[in-house]
């Protein structure tokens, strides 16, 4: 049987704003995963970013470029009826604002995968496609979460294996790249530094996901009730340095 040949690792890139998917689309990144307070974990982006993301990227001709994380709030991943109606809610505008997928996670009380709340949203999402995201990390049983999701359709998992970091999860992401079989892809994401790049790779992943920011202190002080001063912003140098690294390693069908 003939294997499909291994390719460059694709590398994704979560951004805040305009600029920073810019930045990710000058440099050839393969996505963005747009959000909002990266300091929470990530939560729903603005419209007006996923609509801006999504022209830029057709702009470009480049396709499958923009994927939303839908997250109503910090905290954990067991999500009411009510938290449940508004992702299905916000999955629907992503996909009716050009997002070509959306990234959600859900946890039920035991610890497990919230496999019902999970269909529910892949079905919102349409023909969009479905990133399950570090939820993955915090369920008692990371394997087990592998052939649930290849079981639903979804077409990848972000995980750092379980771990606080992709480093200490080297060896758990390495089985859940053996246990998915190509049925769903294993994006390794959780702490990842450019020199983690090829350990990644040679562990199977099927790509990378980092935020690569830096802080900007421009647009003035905050005042009284804004906040801390200034923000987080994508680092071009740090994108360009991560693709240059994915560009040297390969990912694919393994011997």
């Amino acid at each position: 049987m003939t294997q499909e040949p291994r390719r460059p690792l694709p590398v994704e890139i979560a951004v805040q704003d305009a600029a920073g998917a810019r930045i990710a689309l000058d440099a050839g990144a393969a996505r963005v995963e747009l959000c909002l307070a990266l300091g929470l974990g990530g939560l729903t982006p603005s419209a007006g970013l996923i609509e801006a993301t999504a022209d830029a990227a057709a702009e470009r001709g480049v396709t499958g470029f923009a994927h939303a994380l839908i997250r109503p709030r910090g905290g954990g991943f067991v999500y009411d009826a009510e938290e449940r109606r508004e992702i299905v809610r916000d999955i629907r505008l992503a996909v009716r604002l050009g997002a070509d997928g959306v990234v959600v996670g859900a946890l039920d009380e035991s610890g497990r995968l919230d496999l019902d709340a999970i269909a529910e949203f892949r079905d919102a999402a349409g023909d969009a496609a479905v990133t399950v995201h570090r939820a993955v990390d915090a369920a008692a049983d990371q394997l087990a979460a592998v052939a649930a999701l290849a079981e639903l359709g979804v077409r990848r998992m972000l995980t750092s294996g379980g771990a606080p970091d992709c480093r200490a999860g080297l060896p758990m992401l390495e089985r859940m790249a053996l246990a998915a079989e190509g049925r769903l892809e294993i994006m390794a994401g959780g702490g990842v530094r450019i020199d983690d790049i090829p350990a990644l790779a040679a562990a199977g992943a099927d790509a990378v996901h980092l935020s690569a920011r830096g802080r900007a202190l421009r647009g003035g002080a905050s005042g009284p009730g804004g906040g801390v001063d200034g923000f987080d912003e994508t680092d071009a140098a740090l994108v360009a340095a991560a693709i240059a690294a994915a560009g040297g390693v390969a990912t694919g069908p393994r011997d």
